[in-house]
């Protein structure tokens, strides 16, 4: 999928992996990653947590390259093993800021508010992403949080926000939150994910663009990569 009139492309790669591609490519938490022969290799590679489905050391061996950059969570280094060539590594924390050339990113909390599995005292990312007039903010895996407040604002006159939102629930979001979410934030569009496989079905994914459309929310449905 091209982001509005940019070249810059966006693919969902199943759960919660997506890949960028403008002059760089770019994967977030690739997980079971199909067709491996036919994936470009990675300028880099950004994990939100060391979850296995998040921080898959199998799968970002099908797409390192020597000089991979993966900008992770301090808990993600010890399962980062050596590739068969030489890669760079980034640790990083909520609130935090980095260049990478044409690209700006910026690391937002993620956690849960009501759940176990990821607490904010983890310190767990999600990725705003900047390209040029772009911005794509992956949630990672969270709930709604009061942190999203400082994310309105960002659409319009020109400018493109994507939104990946988890919405399998158990572990995230449930469609309708994550729909709550969305509306909070207000993209030029909303795309599901973190359903699937490990938690949430296509249903799921169905209800929170329903949902979001509803709102007056631009969302779709993105076919697997």
């Amino acid at each position: 999928m091209k982001i509005g009139d940019s070249n810059v492309e966006l693919k969902w790669l199943g759960h919660s992996g997506f890949m960028i591609k403008n002059s760089k490519v770019i994967y977030i938490d690739p997980y079971n990653l199909q067709n491996a022969e036919l994936l470009e290799k990675a300028d880099f590679i950004f994990l939100t947590h060391s979850h296995y489905d998040h921080c898959s050391v199998a799968d970002m061996g099908k797409i390192v390259k020597e000089g991979t950059t993966i900008v992770m969570t301090a808990d993600c280094q010890s399962k980062i093993a050596r590739f068969n060539v030489p890669i760079k590594m980034e640790v990083v924390e909520p609130g935090q800021e980095a260049t990478f050339g044409e690209i700006k990113v910026s690391t937002f909390p993620s956690y849960n508010i009501d759940k176990h599995f990821h607490p904010k005292e983890e310190g767990w990312v999600g990725y705003l992403i900047r390209i040029n007039n772009i911005l794509i903010y992956h949630a990672g895996d969270t709930d709604k949080i009061p942190e999203m407040q400082k994310l309105t604002g960002y659409s319009g006159q020109g400018k493109e926000f994507v939104v990946l939102l988890p919405v399998g629930g158990r572990f995230t979001m449930t469609a309708e939150e994550a729909a709550e979410a969305a509306s909070l934030i207000g993209p030029s569009l909303t795309i599901p994910m973190h359903y699937g496989s490990v938690a949430g079905t296509e249903d799921d994914a169905k209800e929170f663009v329903s949902l979001c459309l509803e709102n007056g929310i631009n969302a779709k449905v993105l076919e697997k990569s």
